[in-house]
């Protein structure tokens, strides 16, 4: 079975950055191909795919609301995904969920990590 856990949430000012990390187990980066992707649910509104990853080549997606200052990156030795943001904004404020999905209806959602960007 695959699980996740999400950290490196916190509260921050508008502009700076925070990184969140995505501990996965139930499967090895270096021998499986899987997506983990990385969603975000702001306060009164629907979840948001944001970010995504193969971990087999690599490859990565962006939602156009992060695109040019989230980078999303895996470390394969220690089987966690992380979600640098920078350049933060207020509208980034969110409960931050990983996935093992780019699939936004197949996630399933765990604790999540809070994000707060104050203006």
């Amino acid at each position: 079975e695959v699980q996740v856990v999400e950290s490196g949430g916190g509260l921050v000012q508008a502009g700076g950055s925070l990184r969140l990390s995505c501990a996965v187990s139930g499967f090895t980066f270096d021998g499986d191909d899987y997506d983990i992707g990385w969603f975000r649910q702001a306060p009164g509104k629907e979840h948001e795919e944001i970010s995504c990853i193969s971990t087999s080549d690599g490859s990565t997606y962006y939602g156009d609301s992060v695109k040019g200052r989230f980078t999303i990156s895996k470390n394969n030795a220690r089987n966690t995904v992380y979600l640098q943001m920078n350049s933060l904004k207020p509208e980034d404020t969110a409960v931050y969920y990983c996935a093992a999905t780019c699939d936004l209806e197949d996630a399933n959602w765990g604790q999540g990590t809070q994000v707060t960007v104050s203006s």
